[in-house]
């Protein structure tokens, strides 16, 4: 805006975008998606122009451990294995509910008990797998402890 000398209200008529938000969205309060930010940009001159890469994500030790089982147990997850494994992760999550105090580990342990109740297969995978936040919390209240051998855990874990 500065190298183009347009002053947020010219870039509300110009691109249609109230100059409200555009005061909003230049001081962080909110974000645009990817259409309004590159109208806004058109009219000043550019594109938006987004490149995709993939990033080594930062865990801990633990994290990263508690990731690759529970990627062993997400390759191993079909409906059928849900059903059989269900007596087991609810006996673990009633364990988990009478030991767990404070957010976001009961919230954690209620969307467990969610996604394996309603038999969620991709919810499932989604955490077991996930490398965001949430999925590494979620796996620190995990239910999922005693569905593999104690050999099968060493191997993966070595193989790591």
């Amino acid at each position: 805006m500065a190298e183009t000398r347009t002053t947020q209200t010219a870039l509300a008529r110009l691109s249609g975008i109230k100059q409200p938000s555009i005061s909003q969205f230049l001081s962080g309060r909110i974000d645009f998606s990817d259409e309004q930010l590159d109208r806004a940009l058109a009219c000043l001159g550019y594109r938006l122009e987004i490149t995709r890469s993939a990033v080594v994500v930062d865990l801990t030790r633990s994290e990263r451990r508690s990731w690759r089982l529970h990627r062993e147990l997400s390759a191993r997850l079909t409906p059928a294995q849900l059903r059989l494994w269900h007596p087991l992760i609810d006996q673990n999550l009633a364990r988990l509910r009478e030991g767990v105090a404070g957010e976001p580990h009961t919230r954690n342990v209620a969307t467990w008990q969610s996604l394996v109740d309603s038999g969620d297969i991709t919810g499932l995978r989604r955490v077991l797998t996930g490398l965001d936040r949430k999925s590494v919390e979620m796996r620190e209240v995990s239910p999922m402890g005693g569905l593999m051998s104690d050999e099968e855990r060493v191997r993966i874990l070595r193989a790591s």
